[in-house]
């Protein structure tokens, strides 16, 4: 395994970071068991979590992830091995039977933390990340921007200071973002300069060969103020394993059981996924290696939070991190960029 320093922290977290979404509703507590006794043999030391986990939300399911990781953590004593991160959700229609409100307050956040501690079994979390802003961003899918006509939004230095409270407190160690934006990046960074509130270390939003957006601006945030990424969705929902070409839908996979997940479909995605397939095609790679590997290579990436729902697919997701794309492989991937430049928000 390889590891990367996130700057502002002694946090040296696995260059392949362990995702966990699928437990609860497509994968069962004992699977959910196999995949983190798996990753940690292979040296994956950061595994990334949320409250509202798995996915998709539901009232039936809310919560199951972070207690199949807490049940974990005590049957085998692991805690210490673990960098350790989960997010608090924000406010919307689609996470009502989360908490009342979901909002960024001191009432919400509290609850918030202290349901994931008690489910976690643990009495620190390393990195506590807003999932998404207390403000009205595109988001999911959502490409562009619209001013709001109102916003009840809780200001940004309200939440910071909630949050300044819980590392204070010793219940968090470090902060991070989700689904921000560079305004939002950057507030939240000019706020911390006076050095009242503790800095945002992360920013964890969608990254992969269909979705370069965060290059747009974000990733230069990250290198002039040394944020790094935690890439999700680095296969994009699976397209970038190449088991949905050609219209296949695999049993049990997540495109088959819920339509509700078209952020990566499209005309314009089936025709880059094929330019893609053909370049590894070409080069001798497995695809879905092929695109981690691209991920893993970016300067500004920390960990590659993958995803899987059985061990041969986690085992191959990992290999990942020892495949090197040659210049001749990384010129093609950027041809293929220049003609469907990001295809999916």
């Amino acid at each position: 395994m390889k590891y990367r320093e996130i700057p502002h922290t002694d946090l040296r977290v696995s260059l392949i970071g362990l995702g966990t979404m699928t437990w609860g509703e497509q994968n069962t507590e004992t699977e959910g068991h196999e995949q983190m006794d798996y990753a940690l043999e292979r040296g994956v030391n950061f595994f990334d979590t949320a409250e509202m986990y798995p996915v998709p939300p539901r009232a039936e399911t809310c919560h199951e992830t972070e207690r199949i990781i807490g049940t974990w953590f005590a049957s085998r004593g692991t805690r210490e091995r673990v960098i350790l991160a989960t997010k608090a959700v924000g406010p919307g229609p689609h996470v009502t039977h989360v908490r009342d409100g979901n909002r960024h307050d001191r009432k919400n956040l509290t609850l918030a933390l202290e349901g994931s501690l008690r489910r976690l079994q643990t009495d620190y979390i390393d990195l506590y990340q807003l999932h998404w802003p207390d403000r009205p961003v595109p988001l999911f899918g959502v490409r562009d921007y619209q001013a709001p006509v109102s916003s009840n939004s809780v200001p940004i230095e309200e939440t910071l200071a909630v949050l300044t409270d819980f590392v204070s407190e010793g219940k968090v160690r470090h902060i991070g973002l989700s689904n921000e934006t560079p305004w939002g990046t950057m507030r939240f960074l000019e706020l911390s300069r006076s050095g009242a509130f503790p800095r945002m270390v992360t920013i964890q939003n969608s990254y992969n060969l269909l979705n370069r957006t965060f290059d747009s601006g974000l990733s230069e945030i990250c290198h002039e103020e040394g944020m790094r990424l935690l890439p999700y969705s680095p296969l994009a929902f699976g397209r970038l394993s190449g088991k949905y070409r050609g219209g296949v839908r695999p049993a049990g996979a997540r495109l088959t059981l819920w339509e509700r997940f078209s952020r990566y479909n499209g005309e314009n995605s089936d025709a880059a996924i094929e330019a893609y397939a053909g370049i590894a095609d070409k080069a001798g790679l497995d695809l879905a290696q092929m695109s981690l590997a691209w991920v893993n290579a970016r300067p500004h990436v920390a960990s590659n939070l993958i995803g899987a729902t059985n061990l041969e697919q986690l085992k191959a997701n990992i290999d990942s991190v020892d495949v090197e794309l040659s210049p001749e492989v990384n010129e093609a991937i950027e041809a293929v960029h220049r003609r469907f430049p990001n295809p999916c928000p």
